[in-house]
């Protein structure tokens, strides 16, 4: 076990290099960048003054220079002009767009991202555990089918109607104006007892609209690991030796059917901090995602650069910590690899 997680450590290093190598050619690929866009825009209008601050901006910041240059500082292997120490020393970098620190222009939406996506997965796990267990233990019951006609109508529906849906019902039947996370006099304002209820008071609609599809997705392979292991040899053998049927499910079978949830892991750590960016879009929701999708458009490379990095990072460490538990939870997975003799 110990030889297998520092084996995964170090392979997980230069994974990160790869991808950032990535993440900084896919951002640079689209020609110019957020200050030349801004210079163009200025000599258009003929601003002088603001023409030569972006000019100078665009040097201090190294946009001026080479590829690799620039890749080499964002890292934080090369000095940058102006003491930037890159990822590698805790600086996410300077966002053109906010015209400030990444760190201060995404420490908040981090706050509120992770609410709302720690709510939704607990949402998930708590919905999804109980119907799915329900609908294996029962199959082809009325209920196995009403609750199998429920999770295809969750995955078929998409995302962004059903928050639409939710927010004309919540509206129109019972007054609510739940479009944000929290009432707008709230913005920007020191955390309190007030912003933490009126975040709680608008959190309901994206926790639903945003946990649907993953609750339903959840049932789906909760109930099938399940039927498949409720008809496997050593589940017949337990019952033929007379053990209690909900001693025998939650002991052997239950145990094994888990894994859809624990090899979620690695995709619902980067989900905490992106969220669903369409669902945040049409509810106006300050979250992570919209600001990705914006920086991504206006070509804020340091800003999408130190997300996408960030993500990529809890994906790689998610992956990590659901290998290691997947061990511990599955005796049949085997961390040296090979075959079982």
């Amino acid at each position: 076990m110990l030889n297998y997680t520092i084996r995964r450590i170090l392979i997980m290093i230069p994974t990160l290099l790869v991808i950032s190598l990535l993440t900084f050619t896919i951002i640079k690929l689209p020609p110019g960048d957020f200050l030349s866009n801004q210079i163009a825009e200025l000599q258009s209008q003929g601003d002088r003054s603001a023409l030569e601050r972006a000019a100078f901006l665009r040097k201090q910041y190294g946009l001026d220079r080479p590829f690799i240059e620039q890749y080499a500082t964002w890292v934080g292997i090369w000095p940058g002009e102006r003491g930037f120490s890159g990822l590698l020393q805790g600086d996410w970098g300077w966002s053109f767009e906010y015209n400030l620190p990444v760190g201060e222009v995404v420490g908040d939406r981090l706050i509120l991202t992770f609410i709302l996506n720690f709510s939704a997965i607990l949402f998930t796990w708590l919905v999804a555990f109980p119907i799915g267990v329900y609908s294996a233990t029962r199959q082809y019951s009325w209920g196995d089918y009403g609750l199998t006609l429920l999770g295809y109508v969750g995955l078929a529906t998409p995302s962004f109607l059903l928050a639409l849906v939710l927010m004309y019902f919540a509206n129109v039947h019972f007054g609510m104006s739940i479009g944000g996370i929290m009432d707008p006099q709230y913005l920007g304002q020191q955390w309190s007892w007030d912003k933490v209820a009126s975040v709680l008071k608008h959190l309901w609609i994206p926790v639903i609209v945003i946990g649907t599809a993953s609750t339903a997705g959840m049932i789906r392979r909760l109930r099938a690991n399940l039927l498949d292991e409720l008809q496997k040899q050593y589940v017949v053998t337990a019952r033929a030796k007379g053990v209690p049927r909900l001693r025998l499910l939650i002991k052997y079978p239950l145990r094994m059917a888990l894994n859809p949830f624990i090899a979620d892991i690695g995709n619902l750590l980067p989900s905490i901090v992106s969220g669903s960016a369409i669902v945040a879009v049409v509810l106006s929701l300050q979250t992570a995602g919209p600001m990705l999708l914006s920086a991504l458009r206006s070509q804020d490379q340091y800003l999408a650069g130190s997300f996408l990095m960030f993500m990529s990072l809890l994906t790689v460490f998610g992956m990590f910590i659901s290998d290691l538990l997947l061990a511990a939870l599955d005796p049949r997975i085997r961390l040296s690899g090979g075959s079982v003799k």
